[in-house]
């Protein structure tokens, strides 16, 4: 048996701030494995402080400043929601709503950036609004237990093709849509490598095993794939050409109106799937419900109005998170060391940018594989509740959206219902949700 771990980062004293700020105790967690969660979790999603300012870029946003916005946003919004929900939940500039902004709001509707950041803005006090009423809280305690399971399952179909296309193991094709990429390529060699040995470490109890496999497939990535480090320290560029530049005024045109709600849609349930799917994943769920559900939406609602006036497109909760509530994190502080670490990196670019995507695409695809075992509290022998479930969760990877799969699985749920005679059966707030869905698909440009 291993000797226990050091004081005090085992079990600090129930008085110490640490102990009081997070309860550490209760959560049955240590500040190591806090630290240790909160490191694996922005190792999976350290990318988009080089993503976003790329695709931000290419609607004209300039990416240095969005550089800067995107760790700032991402650092501001993961302490809140570690200090004030106490949530092992990090948060960042979305991926599919940054493309969402650049090359349909701008690109192909032709508004301006700052007038896209207006609408970010917007929505982001329309959704801090319904959550301040709890109109929203209201929302998601009212999922289906089948549609909850499968958001679960579908963030982890999501993060599998995440992880895949990161590994280079999938690849686009025009006339299949997907196809088997190159496996003769290093990446995808490392990649494969480093799952088998994330798997191996987790089956043989080995404490840290996700951090240990993308630190593994790292130092390969030095051997083999060309990997190479650019520098260490460097000063964050400025933020003046991006900070206070939003345009409210041009948001409020009868035009991007529409725009407006789209985000609003997206972000509430992007970031409302995302925020069950974790919680259960990481066990924190009671009867089905968040305790501290309302913090956690504040935290995210809060963080997309402050990103929009930084210069970087909604902020939302991070489905990589799943990777540190694998690795043990339960409470605010494995949020806090990601934060930390997002602030970081405006004076370690060079260096948080030493670890490839495909090092962290075995950790992904692991975390997705636990999370699908989810299925299995669905009720199979109801089609009325198994079919919204399967489609949720294949809505998510299929679409590359997370809100079009719940869009799916709440329109079945209430169409199959009222079709077979059970309408009693579905709660107000699903016909609601169903109904704006279908308004959203069908009446709304660019959705």
């Amino acid at each position: 048996m291993s000797a226990p771990d050091p004081q005090p980062l085992a079990s600090p004293p129930s008085s110490s701030p640490l102990e009081r700020l997070f309860r550490l105790r209760e959560h049955g967690s240590n500040v190591r494995t806090e630290i240790l969660a909160g490191v694996t979790t922005f190792l999976t999603m350290a990318y988009i402080i080089f993503v976003n300012p790329s695709i931000l870029g290419d609607a004209g946003v300039p990416k240095d400043a969005v550089f800067v916005a995107t760790c700032l946003a991402a650092a501001l919004g993961t302490f809140i929601m570690g200090f004030l929900a106490n949530y092992p939940i990090a948060m960042a500039p979305g991926m599919g709503l940054n493309a969402y902004f650049a090359y349909t709001v701008v690109k192909g509707m032709g508004f301006s950036w700052e007038a896209a950041l207006g609408a970010v803005f917007i929505s982001g006090c329309l959704f801090l609004l319904v959550t301040l009423v709890r109109i929203r809280e209201m929302i998601v305690n009212g999922i289906p237990p089948a549609i909850r399971a499968a958001i679960t399952a579908g963030i982890g179909l999501f993060l599998a093709i995440i992880a895949l296309k990161n590994a280079g193991i999938v690849t686009a094709n025009p006339a299949t849509m997907v196809a088997l990429g190159d496996l003769h390529q290093p990446a995808a060699v490392m990649a494969v490598a480093g799952f088998f040995v994330i798997v191996a470490l987790e089956r043989l109890r080995v404490k840290g095993a996700i951090l240990i496999g993308i630190l593994f497939t790292t130092v390969l990535s030095f051997i083999f794939g060309g990997n190479a480090f650019h520098g260490v320290v460097s000063l964050p560029p400025s933020i003046a050409p991006t900070l206070f530049k939003l345009d409210i005024s041009a948001a409020l045109s009868i035009g991007i109106l529409n725009v407006v709600l789209v985000f609003f849609l997206v972000e509430l349930f992007d970031a409302t799937g995302t925020l069950m799917g974790v919680a259960n994943r990481a066990g924190l769920l009671k009867a089905g419900k968040m305790d501290r559900l309302n913090k956690a939406l504040m935290a995210d609602s809060t963080a997309i109005m402050a990103g929009s006036l930084l210069g970087t497109s909604s902020t939302t909760a991070y489905i990589e998170s799943a990777s540190g509530v694998q690795a043990g994190g339960r409470t605010g502080l494995t949020a806090v060391t990601v934060g930390v670490l997002f602030l970081a990196c405006l004076f370690l670019a060079p260096l948080a940018g030493t670890v490839p995507a495909y090092a962290t695409a075995p950790a992904l695809l692991y975390v997705s594989c636990l999370m699908l075992r989810e299925l299995v509290e669905i009720e199979w022998s109801d089609v009325t509740e198994a079919v919204p479930a399967v489609l949720t969760a294949l809505g998510m990877p299929f679409t590359y959206s997370i809100a079009n799969g719940v869009a799916f699985g709440f329109i079945a749920y209430a169409v199959l219902k009222l079709l077979t005679g059970r309408a009693r059966d579905v709660p107000a707030i699903v016909w609601i949700i169903a109904a704006v869905f279908i308004f959203k698909f069908y009446y709304l440009p660019g959705h």
